[in-house]
């Protein structure tokens, strides 16, 4: 392998080569870790914590509906034209529907 550019080896002696590399032959290297600091905790759940849409109100759920074409493709326009979602501007005529008739 070639070094990056810019970028000068230099050789290591036997004794220093081995006094680096000396931590890598144990086993249960992970044994010797102490607990992490809190915020090194923080970012390791902050990391592992699963990505993805954030939640709004309780949470979304996915459905599957049967729309006229013509029905879907004004209300794409529509969409499009008001810079919202699909999804956004079905919840804000269901919000509309429910109002109207009192159940919100």
């Amino acid at each position: 392998m070639t070094p990056k550019r810019g970028l000068k080896q230099r050789a290591l002696s036997g004794a220093v080569l081995a006094k680096a590399i000396a931590e890598f032959d144990q086993e249960f290297v992970a044994d010797t870790f102490g607990s992490p600091s809190p915020g090194a905790a923080m970012r390791w759940q902050d990391a592992r914590r699963a990505r993805g849409r954030p939640k709004r109100g309780r949470g979304a759920k996915v459905i599957s509906i049967s729309v006229e074409r013509s029905l879907l493709e004004r209300s794409d326009l529509l969409a499009r034209r008001m810079d919202v979602s699909r999804a956004e501007l079905v919840a804000r005529g269901l919000k509309a529907m429910l109002a109207a008739e009192g159940e919100i």
